[in-house]
């Protein structure tokens, strides 16, 4: 089975949209428990997905990677972003522990949307040969492989994602500023990385880690779903 192209973004649109834009949700909220309302203030702690799309991260760049992979016949490390959710980390109740967790936010919820869609697919396994069961689990197979994707990518220790954020967090005082001074160049590191191929030697077998934990935890066959996430990507 190959998807057209037309089908292939229908299956990825819903999945990519409310990936990229809950996982910043969830920065906002976690900051606002912590005590930065920041977010709060802004109208950015909503699952409405037009207070967080960025035309070109959540849109354009996904959209851009499923075509260049649709044509080019390959299994692109399909990624994208919202716009960033405003948090002061200086109004935290303790800026550098809290930290940790504000971080972990985004990166969490896209392992519990994974989950979600793995459980998509049993539940369009379990409809047979209904109308809506072949679309549904293979949105599925998109929704766990972008959350998947989207968690590994945010778990690198680079600032200015997530684990970098994270690593300042645990580092000690001293070690923590000096590796925030990487945030800056952050961005053109991961670019040198993923033109290189550096990053796709990185993500790959936790991509496939975070895939195989997701079925375990849904009572999925891995092969299974790594067979049709093999589909929505060829």
């Amino acid at each position: 089975m190959e998807l057209t192209l037309i089908q292939k973004i229908a299956v990825f649109a819903l999945p990519v949209i409310f990936a990229i834009t809950l996982h910043e949700a969830a920065h906002g909220y976690v900051a606002r428990y912590f005590g930065d309302m920041t977010a709060a203030a802004a109208g950015r702690i909503t699952i409405n997905p037009l207070k967080h799309i960025d035309p070109v991260g959540t849109i354009l760049v996904p959209l851009v990677i499923l075509v260049m992979s649709k044509l080019l016949g390959g299994g692109a490390i399909l990624f994208g972003w919202a716009k960033p959710v405003p948090v002061n980390f200086a109004r935290l109740r303790r800026p550098k522990q809290d930290m940790l967790w504000v971080a972990l936010a985004g990166p969490g919820v896209n392992f519990f949307m994974a989950l979600f869609w793995a459980l998509m697919i049993q539940i369009g396994h379990a409809l047979g040969n209904g109308f809506v069961s072949a679309p549904l689990m293979l949105m599925g197979a998109a929704g766990v492989f972008i959350n998947v994707i989207l968690m590994a990518l945010n778990l690198l220790p680079l600032p200015p994602l997530d684990g970098g954020r994270i690593a300042v967090s645990l580092l000690p005082v001293k070690q923590a500023m000096q590796f925030a001074r990487i945030e800056p160049y952050g961005f053109f590191i991961l670019l040198g990385l993923l033109f290189t191929g550096i990053l796709g030697f990185i993500l790959w077998p936790l991509i496939s880690l975070f895939v195989g934990l997701a079925a375990l935890l849904t009572g999925l066959d891995p092969a299974q779903l790594v067979g049709l996430i093999q589909v929505v990507l060829a």
